[in-house]
């Protein structure tokens, strides 16, 4: 499979994003590409990671397929050459998706089973995590004594999102949607955390978009408990009090903190060293949860 870093297909282009290009197909439809771009700290990089599309499509595609019977997602299992030509199809098989339109929720859905990464600085802190009280001497990297939902409002293009609470989210979205939204979020992070623990992989933590049909339904979105959406971390590797390495871009972010770099465009140029080992890491996560 080739490297795909830029797309240019008939459709007309929604957005380009750090990632993923959307692209408009009817009033219902729309198709989603996933590339291999690499984004860290908020800023593209010139040199992709081989396949990483392709397995970020892989993964999400599996995730939202085994959790159908808690909520419905947004594919739509169509053909790509339902919509492009043979020629086009090709260039993104596997990294292209058809979907539904949807109405997208203002809230990002994030659920957490381990105290990691801004929440643990937040409990050093002060305790708590987004505003969830915890107990005392709780480690870096423990499981946390109950799983915690703490979402965040969804930022514009190039803005950070922002952590709220859930009576914020409930202003936002109404009651009964933010305890659907809450209860779901909880529902699927618990049945993959399970699932993935089997496996050999610890989700520490995740993230979950949503959107309603033409119906008001509440579905899933986006990417679903992917490489780039959530913390995985090796069971057997896993030490309480130390912080786990991740299945992800965690070895660019580190070889990045190396650098005199103030994480602003242009970016530094990559080692294939570091380039070569992400792209093994984001294989590594495919083969353990999919096969």
């Amino acid at each position: 499979m080739q490297t795909l870093f830029e797309t240019n297909l008939s459709l007309p282009l929604i957005q380009k994003g750090k990632v993923r290009d959307i692209y408009d197909i009817d009033d219902k439809r729309m198709l989603i590409v996933t590339t291999d771009r690499l984004s860290a700290f908020d800023v593209v990089f010139d040199e992709p990671i081989a396949r990483k599309g392709a397995i970020l499509t892989s993964v999400a595609n599996f995730w939202f397929d085994k959790t159908a019977h808690i909520i419905p997602n947004h594919l739509t299992k169509e053909p790509l050459t339902s919509v492009l030509s043979s020629e086009e199809a090709r260039l993104i098989e596997g990294r292209g998706i058809i979907v539904k339109k949807l109405k997208p929720l203002a809230v990002e859905a994030i659920v957490r089973g381990y105290i990691i990464g801004s929440g643990w600085k937040d409990y050093k802190n002060n305790g708590s995590v987004c505003g969830i009280g915890l107990p005392e001497g709780l480690q870096l990297a423990e499981k946390l004594p109950q799983v915690l939902y703490t979402p965040s409002t969804k930022a514009d293009l190039g803005e950070h999102d922002m952590n709220v609470d859930f009576d914020t989210t409930i202003k936002i979205l109404g009651e009964d949607l933010a305890e659907q939204v809450k209860d779901t979020s909880l529902k699927i992070y618990k049945f993959a955390a399970n699932y993935a623990l089997a496996r050999g992989i610890i989700i520490a933590d995740t993230k979950f978009e949503f959107g309603l049909d033409e119906d008001n339904n509440l579905t899933l979105m986006d990417e679903v408990l992917t490489p780039d959406s959530s913390r995985f971390w090796s069971k057997a590797e896993y030490q309480v009090g130390t912080s786990p390495k991740s299945f992800d871009k965690q070895i660019v972010r580190d070889y990045l903190e190396t650098l005199d770099w103030n994480k602003t465009p242009p970016a530094p140029t990559l080692p294939q060293d570091i380039i070569s080992k992400t792209a093994d890491k984001y294989l590594e996560v495919q083969q353990l949860l999919t096969q």
